[in-house]
């Protein structure tokens, strides 16, 4: 009977290290992606950004006239 709470005591110690690692680890990864979030986040920011540059610089280099790429307006 001793050696049966002997096993039991240390399968539970074991169970509650690798859940303490296990915790330990998704709190890391949540880190990670929240780091990443960010990370998307500023460059689709930064995307636009130089996305409406490009625009700009485009309609001026023709002139002020707009691309022959947009559909005319009755479309």
């Amino acid at each position: 009977m001793h050696s049966e709470t002997e096993e039991l005591s240390r399968r539970v110690e074991e169970l509650e290290t690798r859940l303490a690692f296990q915790e330990d680890t998704l709190a890391q990864l949540n880190d990670v992606i929240a780091r990443q979030d960010a990370s998307i986040r500023w460059l689709l920011e930064r995307l636009k950004d130089l996305g409406d540059k490009y625009q700009d610089l485009s309609f001026e280099v023709q002139g002020g006239q707009k691309s022959g790429q947009e559909k005319p307006p009755h479309y």
